[in-house]
């Protein structure tokens, strides 16, 4: 399971973080001040960073500079600050990304999610209803035998895979695939592709499992997704 180091002072807000990050499959760590987390640093080994910026004991610029230098790690800041000059300091010293309180759940998840992949940290294989996925060698398997995608089908199955508990509408599945392959990508042919992976990942595409449809919304992953 990845790793999330928290570096947040205000308990409340670390407390629903803790439940929310644990709920979806991550291992979390938690320092409430500047101290505490450069202390954490020494010896434990983590996939991603969630940093405030306003500590009490210094400020989350100074921990953001020590984890690129020790573990090199992704770096999202979480901070009621979101005037531009916050911002680009930030991004300057090397974070990945930049949310400003309050946020939704379910886009954090996704910053955190699109913030592993870029960088490698990202669950390495997944299996959901028959269907085994290596994202370290690309290969797909159903039922241990070896299924051949095209790349824009892969991409499609990825990002399911990497939002388990989220519907993905097609605006949202047309972001992800635009240009993938070379190729353009618009409403019509994502429903083609769509059928074509049903075709040769579901044991009956008429009646799915994986990939399921939210009417009127967009689609989703099945459930049962195991990432290892």
């Amino acid at each position: 399971m990845p790793r999330i180091f928290l570096v947040e002072d205000d308990q409340a807000i670390a407390k629903n973080l803790v439940l929310l990050l644990r709920a979806e499959k991550f291992t979390v760590t938690h320092a409430a001040t500047r101290g505490e987390a450069l202390a954490a640093l020494d010896g434990n080994q983590f996939d991603l960073a969630l940093v405030d910026i306003a500590l009490p004991d210094g400020n989350g610029f100074t921990v953001c500079t020590e984890i690129k230098e020790s573990c090199k790690i992704p770096v999202i800041f979480l901070t009621a600050s979101g005037d531009e000059a916050s911002i680009v300091t930030g991004l300057n010293i090397g974070a990945d990304d930049y949310i400003t309180k309050p946020f939704r759940s379910r886009e954090l998840i996704a910053r955190i999610n699109a913030a592993l992949r870029k960088s490698g940290r990202a669950p390495s294989a997944f299996t959901v209803a028959g269907l085994t996925v290596d994202t370290a060698s690309g290969v797909v398997k159903k039922h241990g035998r070896e299924v051949f995608l095209s790349a824009l089908e892969y991409r499609l199955l990825l990002t399911f895979l990497n939002n388990p508990k989220s519907i993905l509408t097609r605006g949202k599945l047309l972001d992800e695939l635009w240009d993938a392959a070379g190729e353009f990508v618009n409403d019509n042919t994502l429903t083609v592709y769509i059928k074509r992976l049903r075709e040769k990942i579901e044991d009956e595409p008429a009646r799915p499992k994986i990939i399921l449809t939210v009417r009127g919304t967009g689609y989703r992953l099945g459930d049962g997704n195991a990432p290892e």
